[in-house]
């Protein structure tokens, strides 16, 4: 049984029952904390449906899915989730570190052509080039077995602890959560980069 921390706060305000989940909390503490929760959640709708908005914590589409599931089950109303629903700058709501050296990664086994995109909860791996005006936007790292060209978006949920590699940076610009770097043809001619990491005055570098 799971020892009860305090992860999960319940607000009544005007026009809806607010679900606040510390960042900290684990996935099994939070679902077994909102089972927990629930009966205390049904006492609210004796007489009307108000609707519930879940914050806080960052969350992925499938825990945003059991966690809707899980009160529907027992509440029939409206669930709301103030989380990214899709990866990309205009999805990020707030900036954050984690550990991300274990991390779901999917493999893309073959180059990228212009108009491809690639979006990915987790790490990606290309095994071969990125080409000028495909995309690839993923929650954690990008890596590149050949050249990258086209645009890289890493930490697209606001992780400023993912990277970007390849075997060359071309890309005229890359993006490590809200932080964007641009380059210009003679950059990309004359400097040869293999590697892109957010440092600590919170911009963009470039190594070899």
């Amino acid at each position: 049984m799971y020892k009860m921390r305090n992860i999960i706060s319940v607000l009544l305000n005007k026009d809806k029952i607010i679900i606040r989940i510390k960042d900290e909390a684990t996935h099994d503490l939070m679902m077994s904390e909102i089972k927990e929760k629930l009966p205390m959640l049904k006492q609210f709708y004796q007489d009307e449906k108000t609707p519930i908005l879940v914050t806080g914590k960052i969350l992925k589409q499938k825990e945003m899915d059991e966690i809707q599931k899980l009160i529907n089950k027992a509440i029939a109303v409206k669930v709301e989730f103030d989380s990214p629903t899709a990866l990309g700058l205009p999805a990020i709501k707030k900036i954050y570190r984690k550990d991300i050296q274990a991390s779901s990664t999917k493999f893309y086994k073959m180059s990228m052509r212009s108009g491809q995109k690639i979006e990915f909860e987790g790490s990606v791996v290309i095994l071969g080039d990125v080409n000028y005006g495909a995309e690839i936007i993923a929650e954690d790292n990008i890596v590149v077995l050949g050249n990258l060209r086209g645009m890289a978006h890493a930490g697209a949920k606001g992780n400023q602890s993912a990277f970007i590699s390849a075997h060359v940076i071309d890309s005229p610009q890359i993006r490590i959560a809200s932080n964007i770097l641009e380059r210009n043809k003679d950059e990309i001619q004359t400097q040869s980069f293999t590697y892109a990491f957010v440092n600590e005055n919170g911009r963009i570098e470039l190594t070899r």
